[in-house]
């Protein structure tokens, strides 16, 4: 056994040390030689065997794509022979449609050749008609002016002798004849214009009434009535004492700063508050009530609780403003027109609150301008400025018309609007329909039975009166007043009072009524006569 030790190889078998270098070389070249033979006997090997099974997938392959191209041979002839015998039944079936289209025309064909060739007989017999009826015409046209001729000579000849014993010539009977006619048409038309007036003026009363009762029918809003005095309730009669205070200095300053009369009376636990401006004694009311509530009541304490109040005054006419522009639905106003708006919450007319009417005004204003197409929002805003001059008439002098109309044009309202405040008094001549429409609905707000006491007290009278003049004649059985005055019914004897006397009682009690009576517009007099038959079956 040898031991490689350097470039010595120490062979303990021999016992010997010897240079192994050229011996290390032959080792390492016969290695390298059986090397490359293995690998040249492996790769002959591999190429043989590669070879060998790529034979077989060849012949594999070449089986398989005999058999692919067999059967695509045998599927293209099947499929070849379909498509023929498909191609064989297509074009019999459209040798049979055409075959059949042909012989469908042909049958057309022959139909209009028939029904052009009866046509045509038709149109022969009728052109022979025609003239043999054509030949007739022209005999019986030579005929007609034959006649013709001889009527005109007979006309001629009648002309004649008429223009001899009438002593006219035809253009002079004409003109005398059309004059006749122009006369006639002009008087009958006078009467159909006339009647046409009296129709329309009928129906413009009854479409006029329609509108105004509905729109009360359907506004029905409360009246409030105000007076010139105000009462504030005490907790006791000590609270007089109080309000007086030493040597009167207390409500001397009340009166002085508010402007409002305190009565203080036998009457127990109250004062009354007299002034004509209801801003000023609503003033005086608040602070009064303030004070008592409080107890602290001296003169400083006064003039802090005046100031208050004012300010709550204030409040509440700019929330009544605002809150009677939004009721009625008017927008844009001018903060200072709402403001006189509040104001007129405390202004009265006859009993009649003013800002209560003013809305009412604008609610009826609204309704009458939509039954009649008009801009309903401009009339509700005309109606609910048409008495804002009232909120001035006391600080400013001038009719609360004038009033009215400066306001509107210093805050540049629609000139429709000044117009219908200057006109709803009948000042001026409306010239719009939302004026007139104003000034309807003002008489309308005015006049409603209870809106104010004046006229509630000539209202009740009147109707007693109409009742009393229709009771005082004979023959009237029972009377009654209705529609505000407006038309009274009366119920006649049958015994009494024929039917010929019917007429005549209605006019002796109209003119007793306008003799006696001051009404305003007119007073409808219906007469009634009825007349029963009464049996009993037993």
């Amino acid at each position: 056994m040898c031991i490689t030790m350097g470039q010595y190889i120490h062979c303990y078998t021999c016992s010997f040390k010897m240079k192994c270098k050229e011996v290390y070389n032959l080792q390492y070249i016969w290695y390298i030689v059986v090397g490359v033979l293995a690998l040249a006997v492996g790769i002959l090997l591999g190429i043989l065997i590669r070879k060998t099974v790529a034979e077989a997938k060849i012949k594999s392959a070449e089986a398989e794509a005999k058999r692919i191209v067999d059967e695509a041979k045998k599927d293209g002839e099947a499929k070849r022979k379909e498509m023929i015998v498909e191609a064989k039944e297509e074009i019999l079936k459209s040798k049979n449609e055409a075959e059949r289209e042909n012989k469908e025309r042909r049958q057309e064909i022959i139909r209009l050749e028939n029904r052009a060739l009866s046509k045509e007989e038709a149109l022969d017999r009728k052109l022979e008609n025609y003239e043999r009826r054509s030949e007739t015409l022209d005999k019986k046209i030579k005929d007609a002016e034959k006649a013709m001729e001889e009527i005109n000579a007979a006309k001629e000849a009648q002309l004649r002798k008429l223009e001899e014993i009438s002593g006219y010539t035809a253009e002079t009977a004409k003109a005398e004849l059309i004059t006749s006619i122009e006369d006639e048409a002009k008087r009958e038309a006078a009467i159909r214009i006339t009647q046409i007036e009296s129709q329309l003026k009928e129906e413009a009363d009854t479409k006029a009434k329609n509108i105004i009762s509905l729109a009360i029918q359907r506004l029905s809003s409360d009246t409030v009535s105000e007076a010139t005095v105000s009462v504030v309730p005490l907790p006791s009669d000590e609270m007089k004492g109080r309000i007086i205070g030493r040597e009167g200095r207390n409500i001397q300053k009340i009166e002085s700063l508010t402007g409002v009369d305190l009565i203080i009376d036998d009457t127990p636990e109250a004062i009354t508050l007299s002034c004509f401006d209801p801003i000023r004694r609503e003033v005086a009311r608040l602070t009064l009530e303030k004070l008592i509530a409080d107890g602290r009541i001296h003169p400083s304490r006064i003039e802090e609780t005046v100031d208050k109040a004012r300010h709550d005054v204030e409040a509440v006419i700019k929330k009544a403003g605002e809150q009677a522009t939004f009721e009625v639905g008017v927008n844009g106003l001018h903060p200072d027109l709402v403001r006189f708006l509040g104001r007129l919450k405390f202004r009265t007319s006859y009993g009649q609150n003013v800002l209560t009417h003013s809305i009412e005004v604008a609610h009826l204003c609204g309704m009458i301008a939509n039954e009649l197409g008009v801009d309903s929002t401009l009339a509700r805003r005309a109606g609910l400025l048409h008495d804002i001059g009232k909120a001035l008439t006391q600080e400013v002098e001038g009719s609360h018309i004038q009033l009215g109309v400066e306001i509107a044009k210093k805050y540049k309202e629609n000139k429709a609007v000044i117009h219908a405040i200057e006109a709803h008094h009948g000042d001026v001549e409306p010239q719009t329909v939302v004026a007139v429409i104003v000034q309807a609905a003002d008489a309308i707000s005015a006049a409603r039975p209870g809106a104010r006491r004046e006229d509630l007290e000539s209202y009740i009278k009147r109707l007693q009166r109409l009742e009393e003049i229709a009771n005082s004649f004979a023959g009237v059985e029972k009377s009654y007043a209705v529609q505000a005055g407006r038309e009274i019914r009366i119920m006649v004897k049958p015994e009494q009072v024929g039917d010929e006397q019917m007429v005549v009682v209605a006019r002796d009690i109209v003119k007793k009524i306008e003799e006696e009576l001051e009404y305003p517009g007119q007073i409808k007099v219906n007469v009634i006569r009825e007349s029963r038959a009464t049996d009993y079956a037993k």
